[in-house]
């Protein structure tokens, strides 16, 4: 009964293992935007896969893009413009910071 109990215990933790770590694919795009209340939406754009986040106190991250280049699109609110970005390129499993993106009017 105890090998029962130690064979179900290592299979829960090798399970938890894999969806821990299965989260970490693709790589990040992440940036802030000024002002900090300008913009409410960004998305990542690449082919037919796109990704959007909501900017909360002018920063955002968007995890799990797909290696490749994307074009990034902020949101803004008015009187703000709209701001893309082109050939934002990323890499698996590393950051991509945009920096800080001023928001015109």
């Amino acid at each position: 009964m105890r090998s029962v109990n130690v064979s179900i215990f290592a299979l829960a933790v090798a399970a938890i293992a894999v969806f821990a770590f299965r989260n970490m694919d693709g790589g990040t795009i992440s940036g802030k935007v000024t002002p900090l209340d300008g913009a409410s939406m960004v998305w990542a754009i690449s082919g037919t896969d796109s990704l959007k986040t909501d900017i909360a106190d002018g920063t955002f991250t968007l995890q799990g893009a797909e290696a490749g280049t994307y074009t990034v699109v902020i949101d803004a609110k008015q009187p703000f413009k709209d701001v893309t970005i082109s050939d934002v390129k990323v890499d698996e499993g590393k950051v991509t910071d945009l920096g800080e993106i001023k928001l015109e009017q």
